[in-house]
């Protein structure tokens, strides 16, 4: 049996793939924006999951840690 293969975060998205990252607690720690994307211009669906499950809209202005 081989040893699955580990990448970091970013090597595992695509150049246009967005990304939330969560914490072990469940808390949303963060959010990655493909380079040269509009941060205003989040996808709805991304919007959806924020607002939905942890209470917050990526598109007003937010600090995540």
């Amino acid at each position: 049996m081989t040893e699955p293969k580990v990448v970091n975060f970013e090597e595992a998205l695509e150049d246009d793939d967005w990304g939330i990252i969560i914490g072990k607690d469940g808390a949303l720690k963060g959010m990655f924006i493909p380079e040269g994307q509009d941060e205003e211009l989040v996808p709805d669906v991304i919007v959806k999951i924020c607002i939905d499950y942890f209470g917050i809209d990526p598109t007003e202005e937010v600090t995540l840690h």
